[in-house]
């Protein structure tokens, strides 16, 4: 067998075809939509982070180009070219053009690897137009073509690279792989257009995962490059995502392995309630964990509940600390490395880990370290300790102030709000409520809407800022205490998402800055307490109309400033324009509410998403926490970019 330096055709398994990818592309890539779109650029970079992984490469460069297609290149060994003789084709071309071929499968040309259950390149190939990939070995650049999981050009020599911005940054003498795909528009038919921001998320994770691996990423549409390169690890990750909070110690660092399985994990605790603990196998983002966090979180619940006993820390003998306690203002990153053919991860997308076996490894390796740590560092387990107890009593005086608020009837025996019209549909799929700002757009909603599958809940005022606030706070809000009990699911220990009335859950609130202010604050709510909701793409913001525009006999409403302009020129200037900007939704009446922001035929709506957790929960924490200094320096950043509507 061939050695991993030589990594040759040999060590290519093919296990079957690429017809599958494009029948249902949503089985290998998650979505047709942007995620998917940016799921197949992730595939190619991690193809070239393997190559970084197993000590080949030391560079991966990103472009998008103009026309929104990307290229990654590697400085790796490139990609094997040689004759297959089963095949009778270049193990490039088998690659890229069956299912579950490659070097990761069998022998030893990848031992680390998280390019394997989502089919990598060749899926990627069989959703593009056009898929060119460069191969530089033994001072040669080889090109081969692909569209739509096709070959299109065989295999050539060529004399220098097509991707222009790579011929001055690659030597003719290095080599590696470089990989430009084109999206094809009749499968990515939402979008074939790349996101920046989403891209540089993802190339900064892996570096925090990968140190000592450089990336560059250029972005040719605007002309910008950033660069990353870290030093310390899954450490420096953990400052990162703990940088606006205030720390009550310094960051717990463990790294074993055994078994196969290298275990690394960063720990540190905050002053919030929340807990964040992203997770990663092979520098892939389990986003939705797995058997790897599953032994970190029981190893870390029994260590912090078998100390608190062993030093007698809990205030009452009936005091039991619970997983939910011990995680509230936990950060830690979990980061496991195993073997890439013994990974099984559930879904194409890689989100969760599967393997069983896992689960005790990583909680013996934490459990044992952990314990270690804690009996050298009295003053800082005593903290940990502690921040669990007082969840503890937190929990308590929520549950004890719950209950007494149940008892004073304010929750009407769990019976609807009275301000709620309810919808005559029971069909949660079907029905919608409006969350509406007053009791002026309240009354036009209620009459404009459909009331077959539409309910309105108008709520006075503005809602609590919800941000680092107890449950018992919360319940005891009549605000928030009716929105609670319309959307039937409940809040806490008592939330089942299996309960939830409506499957639309639309925040509708005046097109002016108080009415923003309102959605922010329902917002803060929802993304603290129902997380879920939002994760179940539940949550929409309405669009109501900014302008309503009648000239002749013909009403038009618009929904931006650019668009009343562009508007505005097609008209023919002898005619006589009446322009109605609306400050609120009590000006319009029911039917005109119906036609602009109610009607599903014409309304405009906003699903609410959470593409990166940790920056929605450090924006959120910046803007609504009661710290001052930073969000005076996250406006005084931001203020040249504000649209003020004076």
């Amino acid at each position: 067998m061939a050695s991993p330096q030589e990594y040759t055709g040999e060590q290519i398994v093919v296990l079957e075809g690429l017809e599958p990818v494009r029948k249902r592309p949503a089985m290998y890539i998650g979505s047709t939509d942007g995620r998917g779109l940016h799921h197949c650029l992730t595939e190619i970079i991690d193809n070239s982070i393997d190559e970084a992984l197993a000590g080949f490469a030391k560079n991966v460069w990103i472009i998008i180009h103009p026309d929104n297609s990307a290229t990654v290149a590697d400085d790796g060994r490139g990609i094997p070219i040689d004759i297959m003789p089963k095949y009778n084709k270049p193990a490039i071309e088998v690659i890229m053009t069956t299912l579950h071929s490659g070097g990761k499968f069998e022998g030893a040309a990848y031992k680390v690897s998280g390019g394997l259950h989502g089919v990598g390149a060749a899926c990627v190939n069989a959703l593009s137009n056009l898929f060119q990939i460069e191969v530089r070995r033994d001072n040669k650049i080889n090109l081969i073509e692909f569209s739509r999981g096709g070959l299109k050009t065989p295999l050539t020599t060529i004399k220098e690279s097509k991707v222009e911005r790579l011929k001055n940054i690659l030597p003719k003498n290095i080599s590696g792989t470089t990989t430009t795909f084109y999206p094809d528009p009749e499968i990515f038919k939402e979008t074939q257009e790349f996101d920046s921001k989403v891209i540089i998320r993802s190339i900064k994770d892996r570096a925090y995962l990968t140190s000592k691996i450089y990336f560059h990423f250029f972005d040719e549409r605007n002309n910008t490059q950033h660069h990353y390169y870290f030093e310390g690890g899954i450490i420096s990750l953990l400052r990162e995502l703990n940088k606006n909070k205030v720390v009550v110690h310094e960051p717990i660092y463990i790294h074993r392995a055994e078994e196969g399985v290298d275990v690394e994990v960063a720990i540190q605790y905050n002053d919030t309630f929340q807990e964040n603990t992203p997770s990663f196998v092979n520098i892939i983002n389990t986003h939705e964990g797995g058997t790897h966090v599953a032994g970190f979180k029981t190893a870390l619940t029994k260590v912090i509940k078998d100390y608190s006993v062993k030093k007698e820390l809990l205030k009452s003998k009936d005091d039991v600390i619970t997983g939910d306690d011990v995680r509230e203002g936990l950060t830690a990153v979990v980061s496991l490395r195993m073997g890439s053919k013994d990974l099984q991860f559930e879904g194409q997308t890689k989100g969760k880990l599967g393997n069983s076996e896992v689960q005790p490894i990583v909680a013996k390796i934490v459990r044992e370290e952990l314990e270690v740590y804690f009996e050298e560092h009295p003053d800082v387990a005593k903290t940990i300790v502690g921040k669990s107890v007082l969840a503890i009593q937190i929990r308590k005086a929520a549950r004890a102030a719950k209950d007494a608020i149940m008892r004073k009837g304010a929750f009407e025996s769990l019976g609807l709000p009275g301000k709620l019209a309810d919808c005559q549909s029971r069909e949660p799929a079907e029905s919608e409520i409006y969350i509406v700002e007053g009791d002026s757009a309240g009354g036009s909603a209620k009459q404009g809407r459909d009331r077959k599958f539409q309910a309105i809940l108008p709520l006075w005022g503005k809602a609590l800022n919800t941000e680092g606030m107890r449950l018992d706070k919360i319940v005891g809000s009549d605000k928030l205490k009716d929105l609670i009990i319309a959307l039937g699911m409940g809040i806490g220990e008592t939330f089942n998402l299996e309960k939830l009335r409506y499957h639309r859950i639309i925040l509708m609130s005046d097109a002016d800055v108080d009415g923003a202010h309102i959605a922010t604050l329902l917002l803060t709510f929802i993304f603290r307490h129902l997380p879920n909701i939002i994760e179940g793409g539940y949550v929409y913001i309405a669009m109501p109309p900014l302008y309503r525009i009648k000239h002749a006999k013909v009403i038009k409403y618009v929904y931006t400033d650019e668009e009343k302009e562009e508007y505005l020129k097609k008209i023919d200037t002898n005619t006589k324009i009446d322009i109605q900007r609306y400050k609120g939704l009590g000006e319009m009446n029911p039917q005109q509410l119906w036609d602009t922001t109610m009607n599903p035929e014409t309304r405009m709506l906003k699903r609410v998403t959470i593409q990166d957790a940790v920056k929605a929960d450090e924006v959120f924490r910046v803007l609504m926490s009661e710290d001052v200094p930073p969000r005076k320096k996250f406006i005084q950043t931001h203020a040249h970019l504000a649209n003020l509507d004076i």
